[in-house]
């Protein structure tokens, strides 16, 4: 006897559970070639909200976290993404040239993006911060803090692109709301289902599918947002929107130039969204 197979729904990820859209709507995920995958939950401003209200929650928990702690927890994550290789490459290959051997080969690329990530959640603040010379009696201190809330605008690229953006924001305190890959959502939210389930506190990562140009300016123009990446945003017209509401409350905004997921990330990311604060000390007490 036949049975039908059970179908996956894809749902939103905000504050460590997996809801539908509040408005009630979704939106068809379809192949390069038309032929269609499954139907993605269809974020609204209101989702939005909730998941700025949700990081900014976990935001306290999380910095004050040990580096050390970060640096575990996303170890797990890679450990755990490694573990359901075959599922993302299933997920990834409709969607990406080079068929089923292009997205094995990068999950493994995402895979070891996340290790290396990882090793510097204790490193960036040696490399960040600075004993710094003054005239007089004093010890004058600077080292990194996070940033805040960070609201992303995932690249094109449904994994190694997404991590690539995530990882470094959430290694060095900082929470976030990540506005999906649009025309390729579904290893979002799979990826979602991996941070549930590896010690991540619910919160840090939250996962919006839907339209870009809904989302990302309001995003931008929220006053309890921090920073802004706007890698995968590719209209000049709406990236510009999104400075310009982001102005509002001197957010800091990262819009890098087209980017190659495969090569040496360096640390200029996780610096992006991180603040210095410098301590005056005297001598002797």
């Amino acid at each position: 006897m036949s049975r039908l197979s059970v179908r996956k729904t894809y749902k939103l990820y905000i504050g460590g559970a997996f809801p539908r859209s509040e408005s009630g709507r979704s939106y068809p995920v379809t192949s390069p070639k038309g032929e269609f995958l499954a139907n993605a939950s269809q974020a609204s401003r209101k989702d939005a909200r909730d998941a700025v209200v949700a990081a900014r929650k976990a935001f306290p928990g999380w910095s004050g976290a040990t580096p050390y702690n970060r640096g575990q927890i996303l170890y797990r994550v890679a450990e755990m993404l490694e573990g359901r290789r075959a599922q993302f490459a299933e997920e990834s290959a409709p969607v990406r040239q080079g068929g089923k051997r292009a997205a094995l080969e990068a999950v493994d690329a995402t895979v070891d993006r996340l290790v290396w990530y990882a090793g510097w959640s204790d490193k960036i603040a040696a490399v960040r911060g600075a004993a710094n010379p003054v005239a007089g009696p004093y010890f004058n201190l600077s080292s990194p803090e996070p940033t805040g809330v960070v609201a992303i605008v995932a690249p094109a690229d449904p994994l190694l692109g997404l991590v690539s953006v995530v990882a470094p924001v959430i290694v060095t305190g900082n929470t976030c709301v990540v506005v999906a890959s649009e025309p390729s959502p579904l290893a979002s939210i799979t990826l979602a289902e991996v941070l549930a389930t590896s010690d991540l506190p619910g919160g840090v990562v939250n996962v919006l599918t839907g339209r870009q140009a809904e989302l990302a300016p309001w995003l931008a123009s929220h006053m309890d947002v921090n920073g802004l990446d706007l890698t995968g945003v590719a209209d000049a017209d709406l990236a510009l929107r999104c400075e310009q509401a982001a102005a509002e409350n001197l957010k800091r905004v990262l819009r890098p130039a087209q980017e190659d997921w495969t090569a040496d990330p360096g640390i200029g990311r996780m610096t992006r969204f991180l603040e210095t604060k410098t301590v005056w000390h005297p001598v002797g007490i």
